[in-house]
């Protein structure tokens, strides 16, 4: 019988991981020899290639992911069961600089056709938006979004509709007007209505404030005398300003967000890695990549510091502190993670998934540090972003500072996408046969053909055809949500 398939991720780890997983008795290879499994792995998990004792680490990704809880043999299981975070509370990050990165190579065209703006990036879709200030009027807006006619050259209507805006106070009402005014910035929105009920704290003038000089955003508060007729004028108004056509532009010019969701144990072994490939080829042609994602960051700041510079390391730990202070803060442990489905897909400990989840950021060069609801800068490489990891929330977040789309990855399945096109990356093939109305890029074809440089090269064809105008599964659906960060009261 031929051994089952393995997948060794570094010369000095203590476990492979099987995608197809194994049965009793079923061999696989490791570092040129054959290991006999003691018990029945499921898909996507690991085994043991070596003898770790009781409280010694392993290592997957070469990096430890967590303590043995009992001892361990060769051929093992390795999960919940015998395996434990290392993470504590109080875990400090250290700055190694490390030599700049190998310079990837953009496969394929280095163009895409766009929307130019008046101030900023360029759009690659050409909507208006309409950004309520307050819940109280997020069904009045549908209402009046859904009666306007759209002229052709406008290429969507988009309501951001959220619940918050009234009875909030200090940072939490910063926040929320700091994130609704990113997205008015965002460079998909050739028009922006801005629309408040008149008498919640988030009054319009916070906005005006962080809009002033922007020529494309119009503001409006319901309670005043024909605000439905104001409401189709000022819509009608952004329509005939916003451009017509299509232009050429650098490839350079592109923002783009990563975000995994719904993950499991082919996340870092397929979507993630090729994903970071996709990262390490634009930000070498100039362009951006967003991260977020801050406590699926825990137990993987090694990875990310050495591409660093001192004051973006200063600037990432002061990030990595406020999530870790925020866990404490409401009496939870920063190793809350992985979620129940991320545990069935294979991933043990926090430090698995957050060594998994970095892969989408490559080796990069880490440029910047943004706080929530702050525009990206012209730097081009990694910029990472204040956000928890929730799909919803920081989805939104890279939106507020300027993608132009997501590439989110996912192994267990998810119908999201947030205002910007989201394009669904499935880390196995399964997942992409049996939700294709969701799924727009099969990433498990690598478990059969590891053909690395041919994926690459097909998601970058893949990515551009969106940047050119071609519809993402959630636009086809019209999925489109967004979903704010909280953490205060509400009066």
């Amino acid at each position: 019988m031929p051994p089952v398939v393995s997948i060794l991720l570094a010369d000095s780890d203590s476990v492979a991981v099987l995608p197809h997983g194994g049965a009793r008795g079923d061999e696989f290879g490791a570092r040129g020899r054959r290991i006999v499994l003691n018990e029945v792995v499921p898909p996507g998990h690991k085994a043991a290639i070596k003898a770790v004792t009781a409280d010694g680490l392993l290592l997957k990704y070469g990096h430890p992911i967590g303590r043995a809880s009992r001892a361990i043999a060769p051929g093992d299981w390795v999960h919940t069961h015998n395996l434990q975070t290392r993470l504590t509370q109080d875990d400090e990050i250290t700055h190694r600089p490390a030599a700049p990165p190998k310079t990837a190579i953009m496969p394929g065209a280095r163009a895409f056709m766009g929307y130019a703006r008046d101030a900023g990036r360029p759009g690659i879709r050409n909507d208006l938006w309409i950004i309520p200030t307050v819940g109280c009027i997020n069904g009045e807006a549908r209402a009046l979004a859904s009666e306007f006619s759209p002229p052709p050259w406008i290429t969507g209507v988009k309501v951001a509709e959220h619940p918050y805006g009234c009875s909030q106070l200090g940072d939490d009402l910063t926040r929320t007007a700091d994130a609704l005014a990113g997205l008015a910035q965002n460079p998909n929105a050739a028009g922006v209505l801005i629309a408040g009920l008149g008498c919640e704290n988030l009054e319009l003038s916070l906005m005006t404030e962080r809009l002033r000089g922007r020529t494309n955003v119009r503001f409006l508060s319901m309670q005043q005398l024909g605000s439905g007729e104001l409401f189709a004028r000022m819509l009608n108004e952004l329509a005939e300003e916003a451009p017509r056509a299509r232009e050429s532009f650098p490839i350079s010019e592109l923002t783009v967000g990563v975000k995994c969701g719904g993950s499991d144990g082919y996340s870092g072994l397929t979507a993630n890695p090729l994903l970071g490939r996709f990262t390490d080829a634009l930000t070498a042609a100039g362009g951006t990549v967003l991260a977020t994602e801050i406590p699926e960051m825990f137990g993987a700041e090694d990875v990310l510091t050495p591409r660093m510079s001192e004051p973006v390391f200063e600037s990432f730990a002061a990030l990595d502190h406020w999530f870790r202070d925020y866990f404490t803060r409401h009496g939870r442990p920063v190793y809350e993670n992985p979620s129940p489905g991320n545990v069935s897909g294979g991933i043990t400990t926090l430090e698995e998934k957050s060594l998994g989840a970095v892969e989408k950021a490559g080796n990069a060069p880490i440029t910047g540090i943004l706080r929530y609801g702050e525009p990206v800068s012209r730097a081009a490489g990694v910029q990472i972003l204040f956000s928890p990891g929730n799909d919803l929330v920081s989805c939104t977040a890279m939106a507020a500072s300027g993608a132009h789309m997501i590439l989110f990855t996912t192994g267990r399945g998810t119908p999201f996408g947030t205002v910007v096109p989201t394009l669904k990356v499935s880390t196995n093939s399964e997942l992409a046969a049996n939700h294709p109305g969701w799924i727009d890029f099969d990433a498990g074809t690598l478990i059969a053909n590891p053909d690395w440089e041919a994926a690459a090269e097909a998601l970058t064809g893949k990515i551009l055809a969106v940047a050119n105008g071609e519809l993402t599964a959630n636009e086809r659906r019209g999925h489109g949500e967004i979903a704010l960060f909280k953490d205060g009261v509400i009066l």
